[in-house]
């Protein structure tokens, strides 16, 4: 078993960046579902356990986040590269600060300054001294995004990120970054159930020559038929207040997911394959990222990349997951997303 490799970016801007089809999430490991891998814990051993089977089949692609934890899931993952820190394309993220003085509230900072300082604390906390790919996590609507790319910009010279990268921003924002400095890649959500990256986003991104790397690719877990009822979750699972795990949305979606599922059986894979495969099949700029803190969910998720669909099966999931059909928001506040 191992991974080919995609190219997000565009080697006409020299941003191309060679990565493995498919990435890791590492969120999970430190935060918002349930468990965590706190330092010395079994949990904490499941995680630095999976991410070196993860670098051992070829996954080179760890995807992390200062907010994560806050700040553990960078130690983490830190801990978990020591030593094999050239197998790894680094991706982390900056811009989403926590109010530590009230639980759960946060705000966005793109300022040049805030940038550099944050920058530095990542780097310091993942114990390298460059990261591969350093993402704004959400846009600031206080600070003209040219002024926090001209900072990236200023770290790209400096040697301390190679490469630019934009997470959940509208068409015009991304236009106006990629004008101060190309942009190599953009995370947001895409999986059969978040489809609205197709309407402006994505054609943007390929006119501009920028990948794609979607996160949730599993629906965060639900796409994977696990999860049949709310009751599931833990306690402290941070999807028990998403809107599509609750109520009548649940529901409804779970509805979409048992179809899956069947059509997943039909191809011999599980659910989780076929929708990772759907991802993988949107195109060559596309690479997923979907998180997991298990070994086994991991092996599985890389398998995925050899299930080839045909056109049928596309159309068979198409009419099996209408984009319309999907009920709930993403998030229960929207308001910093896309802008």
């Amino acid at each position: 078993m191992s991974l080919s490799t995609r190219t997000l970016g565009s080697a006409a801007h020299g941003t191309a960046l060679t990565v493995s089809a498919l990435g890791l999430g590492c969120m999970g490991m430190s935060e918002f579902y349930g468990a965590t891998s706190a330092p010395g814990s079994d949990q904490e051993r499941e995680s630095v356990a999976t991410i070196h089977r993860a670098l051992d089949l070829g996954v080179t692609l760890l995807d992390t986040a200062d907010i994560y934890g806050p700040h553990t899931n960078e130690r983490l993952v830190g801990r978990a590269i020591a030593g094999r820190r050239d197998e790894v394309v680094l991706a982390t993220k900056f811009g989403v600060v926590r109010d530590p003085d009230a639980a759960g509230a946060r705000r966005v900072d793109g300022r040049p300054e805030y940038v550099r300082a944050a920058l530095d604390a990542s780097l310091q906390r993942l114990g390298v001294d460059h990261v591969d790919l350093y993402y704004q996590h959400r846009v600031d609507p206080q600070v003209p995004v040219e002024e926090t790319v001209g900072a990236l910009a200023e770290a790209v010279a400096a040697g301390k990120i190679r490469h630019i990268g934009l997470s959940e921003a509208g068409a015009d924002t991304i236009r106006r970054a990629h004008a101060v400095h190309p942009v190599t890649a953009v995370q947001t959500e895409y999986s059969l159930w978040t489809r609205d990256v197709e309407d402006a986003v994505l054609p943007t991104l390929r006119e501009l020559g920028i990948g794609l790397v979607p996160y949730s690719p599993l629906g965060r877990g639900m796409l994977t038929g696990s999860i049949t009822a709310a009751t599931d979750l833990a306690d402290d699972d941070f999807r028990r207040a998403n809107p599509r795990f609750s109520g009548d949305a649940f529901d409804a979606n779970r509805v979409l997911v048992e179809r899956v599922q069947a059509l997943a059986e039909d191809r011999g894979v599980t659910a989780a394959q076929l929708a990772l495969a759907w991802v993988l099949a949107q195109g060559q700029d596309v690479v997923p990222i979907p998180g997991t803190r298990r070994v086994r969910y991991l092996e599985q998720n890389v398998a995925a990349a050899d299930v080839r669909l045909t056109a049928e099966d596309l159309a068979a999931l198409a009419a099996a997951v209408p984009p319309e059909a999907v009920a709930g928001d993403r998030y229960p506040d929207m308001s910093s997303i896309g802008r």
